[in-house]
Parts: C-alpha cells; structure tokens; sequence
C-alpha cells in the first residue's frame, strides 16, 4: 500500500515518519489565495478558519491525486493533503514571513490561548477505479506562556523558526519551551493529526497498520 503526501511541509514529513510511514512526497500545484478569494467571492461570505483549512487540504490532496492517475495509473495506496491555520480571538493567524510580523505576533500572543485548525483530505487510488475521499478537521488549543520577555522573543524570531509555520510557532522546535499547555492531539498543532488521519484511511477501507512501511 503506497503512501504520497501532497504536501512538502518537513512537520508532515517527520509526524509521518515517526508513525511508521515513508511516503513519497509532492508538491501540490495550488494558489492558495486564489483558490480561497475566489471562494469567498463565489459565497460571498469570508471563510471560517475550519472551511478555510478545509477547503485548502481537499484542493492540495486532489491535485496530487490527479496528477498521480495521470501520471502513474498502477498506484494503489492513498494520498494525504493537509492545511493549517492559527486562531487567536477573532483573528486568523497564517505565516507571518517576516521577523517584524513574528515578533508583533508573539507579543499579542503570549499569555492568551489560540486554537490550531488543521484541515486533512485523504483520497484512495487504486487501478481501474474510481477515486473516493474523505475529509475532517482537527483543532487543539494553545496557551503561550506570559512570561516571554521581548528578548526571547527576538531570540527566537532571529532563529528564523516562526517566519513560515502557522500561527509563528512551533511545538517540536525552539517554540516549545514558550508553550505551557496543549489541549487535543499534540500532533495537531505540529501540522497534521495523526488520530484523525488514521480514522479518515479507515473510512476508506484501508487499515492504519498496512500503511507502515518503515522498519
């Protein structure tokens, strides 16, 4: 059973690995921002977080599933697309890419709690039949320590750690020591649910364990 994930994030790649699995790897061919402004436009409604990562992880997971029928039409396994965001008050919270919003982020952020939204998409392939998928979203709440001076945080932006993750925060990296409590899957917040994606793989008549791969 083969194992692609449409996604080149390194958090995905290692949660993956540290659960028995090696999959192959491929970057999905999406505009984000299109895809969510023309969304919201079509709706005319802006979109909530969990519909926003939703949408995002369904979109990354088709375009690797269709290209791979195209392109590989003896694949048998599954293909895992995934999207995340953070939320704090009634503000979402995506990369932050430059040290001037990470640090503006950690400073509105420390002692308060947020919640993480991931969105998560599996498609089952298999030869000669037609692709079926199944979607969820998982959320774990975060809370920042209060006591993160301006000096640490400076530190840990000068790290260039928080410019490209969600929410500017990382709970498997230097982040972690300012985090003082996760609630829900902890592999959520590092960028993929690992309960929810064995459920969805599940849903689609494939057992968790036939997708281990690694010895």
């Amino acid at each position: 059973m083969r194992v692609c994930l449409a996604s080149t994030s390194p958090a995905r790649l290692m949660l993956l690995r540290q659960a028995g699995i090696e999959p192959e790897a491929r970057a999905p061919r999406v505009d984000e921002e299109a895809v969510v402004a023309e969304t919201e436009a079509a709706e005319g409604r802006r979109l909530p977080a969990p519909e926003h990562v939703l949408l995002l992880a369904r979109r990354k997971a088709a375009d690797v599933a269709l290209r791979l029928s195209e392109e590989d039409p003896a694949f048998d396994g599954v293909v895992i697309g995934g999207d995340s965001m953070f939320e704090l008050g009634d503000e979402i919270l995506g990369k932050p890419y430059t040290p001037e919003a990470a640090t503006a982020r950690w400073r509105g952020m420390r002692g308060r709690t947020g919640v993480l939204h991931s969105g998560h998409s599996v498609f089952r392939l298999s030869p000669g039949v037609a692709p079926t998928e199944a979607h969820a979203v998982a959320e774990a709440s975060v809370t920042f320590a209060a006591d993160v001076d301006d000096d640490e945080i400076a530190a840990y932006v000068a790290s260039g750690e928080p410019l490209l993750v969600a929410g500017a925060f990382t709970v498997d990296g230097l982040g972690g020591a300012f985090i003082e409590r996760v609630e829900g899957d902890p592999s959520t917040v590092v960028g993929m649910s690992l309960s929810t994606v064995r459920r969805l793989v599940r849903e689609l008549g494939v057992s968790w364990t036939d997708l281990w791969n690694r010895s």
